[in-house]
Parts: C-alpha cells; structure tokens; sequence
C-alpha cells in the first residue's frame, strides 16, 4: 500500500534527494538576474519561518490568512506555516472589495495575517472588523509600520533563537502532523451565495501529486514559469509539488504594484527565463497567439502567406493529435511541416522563449482551435480538468496521450463515473455529471456540514460538471450539469456550448448567456462590442449616435444570433430548439469590478439575471421578442 505521506514528508523526502537543484526562481529587480534558490536553502528558510511563527505563539490548527502576489517567499512562507503545523488560508489578491476579505478572514478564524506590501493596505482596512486577528507579517520593509506588524525578517530571526533553544520542541511540532489534518482552506469564487471554505488535508496534495505522475512527466532540470496565482491548489500541484517531486525548478513572474504592471513582465520573464513548461490559462495563451500573428503581419504579406500556409499543412497533419500523419496523403504533408519548422516555427517558439516544450492549461476550456494551432508550431497546449474540492487535478493530456478536443487521461488511482439526473450510472458515450473518488476529495467545506453532505455522498465527490467518457481512460467535460436549462417540456440542455460559440464567432458579442427555467423559449443575455458595433455603423455612413445606427447595430447583432439557424453559416451546430427566441442587449460589459464575473473569470449567472430580471421578463413579451426594443436601444 501506498505511503500517505504528509507534505511535511513529502518535502523532506525530495529534498534530501534533490538538495543542490536549483527550487525557486526569481528575478532580482535591482540587477535584472534571473536568482536561484535551491532545495536545501528553500527547506532551511522555511523552518526559519516556522520556528518563528512558533515563537510568536502561533499554536497547531491555527489559521493564518495569506495575502500576497507571487513570488519565492509566498512558497516558502506557506511552507513555513505548513511546519508551524498551522493551516494556510490562501485568498486571491483579485479580491478588491472590503466585504470579500473580511469574510474570509473571520469565516476561516484566522488569528494571522501574511502580507506583501502591495496588499498591506486591504489588510489594514479590514483589521477593525477582525478583532481576532493578533498579528500581521509582512514580506517587505514598510515606511510606516504599525505596533501590531512584524517583518517576516524578524520571524526568521526570533526563529534562529527558538531552534538554538527548542529545537526538540520544534521537530515534535512538525512531526506530530498526520496525514489528514488540514493544510489549506482554499475558498471558492461564491458565485451565487457565500463562498465556502475547501478542506485540503496535506494527504489531498500528496495524494494529488502521486496522481498527476499518471498523465504527465517532467525532466530533473525542467524549469516551469508559473504564470497563474500560487493561492489556487492548482499552481500547488502542478507547479509547486509536482516540479519538486522531479527535481525540477519553477519561476515566478515580478508582480509590480498592479495587474496592468504584472502582464507586462509576462513576455519578458519568458524571454529570460527561458522556460520548458509553462503554468498557464488560456485566456493568456490567446494573447500570445495574437501577438504573434500581429508579429508575423509586420514582416509582410509574402511572409504571412508561408506562415498561413504552414500553419494548415501542420494543422491537417496533426488532425486530433492522436492520430496524425494517419492518411497518404500525409506523406506529402510531413516533408513541407519540416521544412516549415525549421524556417517558421522555429523563430516563433523562439518569441515564447525558444527551450518550451509544452503549457499546462488551467481554467476555462480550452478551445480546441486554439489546442489546433499551439500543436502545430510546435509547443502543444495540453487541456486538462479538475476543480479545487479535487485538489484539483482529475485527468490530463500529455505528450503521451493526447486528443484534442478531450479533457484528458483520468489520473491513476482514481475512481470515477458519470451519472444522469437520477443517479443511474452512464455508458461510455453518454452524458451526465462527472462524479470520483479517491484520496484526492476534499475533506469538505469549512463550517458547511449541509453543502459538505450534498457535494459528497458515501466518499463520491459530485463534480457539478458534465461529461462523458469515450473509454476506460478519456474523459471529455462538455459544460456544467447543475447549470443545466430546463425548456417548457421539460427537456433539460447545456447552454455552455451555445454561449461559448456565440462569442467566439462573433466580434460583436463579448459575452452570453443564455436563460431558460421552462419559459415559452430561450434567451440570451449578451453584452456587446460597443466599439466594433460603432465603427460597423461609421462604415454605412452613419452616426453611431443617432437611432437610424442603432437599429441597424440591434439587426446586426441579431444576425449574429442567427447564424446557428437555416440558412445561416453555422446551420445544425445545435439543435433548433435550444437556441435563443430573443436577445436581451445589455447596457455594460461583465467585470469583476461590477461583479458579473467572480474571481476566476466565470460569469455570475445569479446576478446578471437578478440585475436584468426587467431585461428578461421584456422579452417574453411580443414586443420584447423583436430585438429591435425600446429597452435594447437603451443599451446602446
């Protein structure tokens, strides 16, 4: 039987074996040098910490909130609070507002605070509403800190003085951990109600990790830039623990003093860095094939030709990844897709760094276009699926099983199966919520017995999520099964699809849902791209201003929504009866600022329908139906 190992295990084990590899990369701002910090240092700091956080009091079980941009000292300070044998409350430096915070911090009981000084400012204004909290650590140095702050330089040094002086003391603390007690509270976006704190017990990573070694291998001197945030369990498991599990290394990217300022140093850590995995999502990846693209465009229209050219020949070579250079005619294509490489796609891959062997994706679904083109310039984008209650990895492509368009390998051991609304177990082929089991499920949520019972039911963790296998190893997620629309007869039906493409194929809608709660008929909630929509309008000669233009956007937008019908470019993409009688044309777009979208970037459907609830019941009227509406014109 397998070992559960605790991460404090899992750390000394890889370590001890891996000691003098470089761990952690960083860039140093002061010389521009990419610098190292290996193994050994990593562990040694960490128990510095550790020591420290034990000297201040910080007492076994303790929560300690975690507020900070990524960077080297957000991982070996979380690993210094996993030593203290304390559990890390990660939260997400996204969460701009007051409220959002406060509640993490009182609901998860956190009596600690660990900040950068980019974020030291939210910590001290929610500190009068969290009477529990006792201290606050920061990383950097402060001009003007208060009596109840401490530098983490300080913890470290009043951590040399208790190892000198307990240093038994601090090696029982670490040992006593057992596999099951909690290592992170990681707290979910609240999409539609109070967030809920997810119970990950060290066991849930080490477990995790053990799992990701059946879908996907890394090199001993692989090094990974980890683009996404470090709070998410995901840049824990495939990043953290999973780099340190080879012997491998990661990068973090320089924050800077805004989101603005940290997507700028993106382009240049991949240039300096030069890393051979990427920890990415996809809306990134689309910046990157854009910027690439505007890039080609500039060398002129004989260079944008080839690169078009091979671009296709690789992309009808490659077909599902899986079975590329299947048909004759592929003995053609091979020839020209090596000549390509060599005088294209070689100084493309050389823009993203020039050593990159594959990305990992995380977030949304991966469009598979998108998949199409990074697999054909040689630096594959491998689309994989999980969620955090699954610490969160549940299966993987990789460059040893892959298909485009699938969510992956199921990761091993692991149980998993798919069930229709009733709880019937599913055949392969057929859709229904994606439900697992195994050591990777969440202990459950924090303080939420109800929401814990109905998520796990006998030890099978209910994803939400829909999807079917194709075998006893793919799996394929095709949308949400708990956001599933339900028509007047009753039929119930996944609007993902439908809303995913619209935006996809179309410049003038930036976002859609679609609303259905056995209605007469669907519709969909779109914002639209108020820009090209009035440059549309300037190209007829009018004034976007006028009503003439309007009308004339309203009708464009609605033959954008037609496409899927008869007649249209994109007839039979979904069946008739599912797409949308009428077009609620929304007044703004969907930001985290107004909160339509949460934290990940996932649209909040229970406000925009709250918010729009006026929108929506217009539209079942006879007059609401015509896109062309009082309320639409509004909106523009």
């Amino acid at each position: 039987m397998t070992q559960r190992l605790t991460i404090i295990d899992f750390v000394e084990k890889y370590v001890a074996k891996y000691s003098k590899n470089p761990y952690l990369w960083e860039k140093n701002l002061d010389t521009k040098e990419w610098e190292c910090t290996t193994y050994e240092e990593t562990l040694k700091k960490a128990k510095r910490i550790a020591a420290g956080l034990m000297a201040l009091g910080v007492q076994k079980g303790e929560k300690v909130s975690y507020l900070s941009e990524g960077r080297d000292m957000w991982v070996i300070g979380e690993l210094g609070v996993l030593y203290a044998g304390a559990v890390n409350v990660p939260l997400s430096i996204k969460l701009g507002e007051k409220n959002d915070l406060v509640f993490r911090v009182k609901h998860s009981d956190s009596k600690y605070i660990i900040t950068s000084k980019f974020q030291l400012p939210k910590v001290r204004a929610i500190l009068p509403e969290c009477p529990m909290v006792e201290k606050v650590i920061i990383f950097d140095e402060v001009s003007d800190k208060q009596d109840n702050e401490i530098y983490i330089s300080e913890v470290m040094e009043m951590g040399d003085k208790f190892l000198a002086e307990n240093e038994e003391l601090f090696v029982q603390r670490y040992k006593s951990i057992d596999p099951d007690d909690y290592a992170n509270i990681s707290y979910t976006s609240g999409t539609t109600a109070d967030p809920k704190g997810i119970l990950l017990t060290h066991r849930n990573y080490t477990a995790n990790v053990e799992q990701a070694h059946s879908v996907i291998g890394i090199e001993e001197n692989d090094k990974m830039l980890i683009i996404i945030p470090l709070d998410h369990c995901f840049a824990h498991v495939a990043g953290m623990y999973t780099m340190m599990s080879y012997g491998a290394s990661f990068g973090t990217v320089p924050s800077g003093k805004t989101g603005k300022e940290a997507l700028r140093n993106i382009s240049p850590s991949i240039q300096e860095l030069k890393p051979n995995v990427m920890l990415s999502v996809p809306t990134l990846a689309k910046n990157f094939k854009k910027n690439i693209e505007t890039t080609i465009a500039k060398k002129g229209k004989v260079v944008e030709g080839l690169y078009n050219f091979a671009l296709k020949n690789a992309i009808a070579y490659n077909k599902e990844g899986y079975n590329k250079g299947t048909q004759f005619v592929d003995i053609f294509r091979k020839p020209l897709m090596l000549l390509f490489d060599k005088i294209i796609f070689k100084a493309v891959r050389e823009g993203l760094g020039g050593q990159m062997k594959f990305f990992v994706g995380g977030g949304a679904l991966l469009d598979i276009d998108l998949q199409r083109y990074y697999y054909a310039i040689g630096i594959p984008m491998y689309q994989g699926y999980g969620l955090s209650e699954a610490t969160p990895i549940i299966s993987a492509n990789s460059p040893q099983k892959h298909i485009f368009g699938s969510s992956g390998k199921i990761v091993s051991p692991m149980e998993i199966k798919i069930l229709d609304a009733d709880g019937v177990e599913q055949p392969f082929g057929v859709k229904g919520e994606i439900c697992i089991k195994g050591e990777n499920v969440m202990a459950g949520y924090w303080k939420n017995p109800k929401s814990t019972a109905d998520t796990i039911v006998d030890g099978w963790l209910h994803t939400g999520d829909m999807g079917y296998m194709r075998d006893e190893e793919m799996l394929y997620v095709v949308g949400r099964f708990k956001s599933l629309l339900i028509a007047a007869d009753g039929e119930k039906y996944s609007p993902e699809g439908i809303e995913e493409n619209l935006v996809e194929s179309s410049k003038y809608i930036d976002g859609a849902i679609l609303h259905n709660s056995q209605d007469p008929y669907t519709i969909a909630l779109i914002t639209p791209n108020k820009d090209a929509l009035k440059a549309y309008a300037k190209g007829l000669g009018l004034d976007p201003a006028s009503n003439e233009a309007k009308v004339k956007m309203l009708e464009l937008l609605q033959d954008e929504v037609n496409i899927y019908r008869k007649g249209g470019r994109l007839e039979g993409a979904f069946p008739e009866r599912w797409l949308p009688a009428a077009v609620c044309v929304l007044p703004e777009p969907w930001t985290e600022q107004n909160h339509f979208l949460n934290s990940s970037m996932k649209v909040v459907r229970g406000r925009v329908e709250e918010t729009y609830k006026a929108h929506m019941e217009y539209a079942y009227t006879p007059e609401g139906k015509n896109i062309v509406n009082d309320m639409n014109l509004a909106s523009l």
